[in-house]
């Protein structure tokens, strides 16, 4: 199961040969706080990751993701309004941040957990008033943690990153493959098995 209504993410999963069930936590991540921004983006990972296996009235494993980036040490999700994401582009291009996605995976039968975070360099272009105006413009940035994304129409403005691409998008592959390794489960065991016919699963 995926603990996230991320459309990113499942995308990100499915391309990566799983098929979870998507099931939104509802959590409110208006009272969770914490002191630093990566250790936000994982409490509020093991939140979601939590509330649903807690509800699952089957086994599953359950994969709870957020992310957060951090400008100056101070985090920040997606942005409030149109108004908010272009002051926020205003501070964000030319300069880089880091965008920190916290994985909390929970065996739903056992309540045997891992969880982690994974830390992204974004280096953002020097975008113009126009550029971002009409970026803005089309809602992608307020859909998106960090106003932004590098699969979207976002990704013209990054220039360039240092570390995991999916963790990006919102979803780190590798480092969830080592955490259900942790957990004792071989990644490909996780594989879906491939529907013929399936354009999302042709190679």
């Amino acid at each position: 199961m995926l603990a996230s209504a991320s459309p990113a993410r499942l995308a990100t999963l499915r391309a990566a040969g799983l098929d979870p069930e998507v099931v939104v936590s509802g959590v409110d991540e208006s009272d969770v706080a914490a002191t630093a921004p990566r250790d936000l983006a994982l409490l509020l990972a093991r939140r979601k990751a939590e509330a649903v296996a807690t509800g699952s009235s089957e086994p599953a494993w359950v994969i709870g993701c957020d992310s957060v980036l951090e400008l100056d040490g101070q985090a920040y999700g997606k942005p409030t309004s149109a108004e908010d994401a272009v002051r926020r582009w205003q501070r964000m291009r030319g300069s880089s941040g880091l965008l920190h996605t916290g994985h909390c995976v929970v065996d739903s039968a056992t309540g045997r957990s891992d969880q982690a975070t994974e830390s992204t360099t974004v280096e953002f272009a020097d975008a113009t008033d126009a550029e971002v105006e009409a970026y803005v413009a089309t809602g992608e940035p307020l859909q998106v943690a960090g106003a932004f994304t590098i699969d979207g129409l976002g990704g013209a403005f990054v220039r360039r990153i240092a570390g995991d691409p999916h963790n990006v998008v919102g979803i780190s592959l590798p480092l969830l493959r080592e955490m259900f390794a942790a957990l004792g489960v071989t990644w490909t065991d996780l594989w879906a098995p491939t529907r013929p016919g399936d354009p999302d699963r042709a190679r």
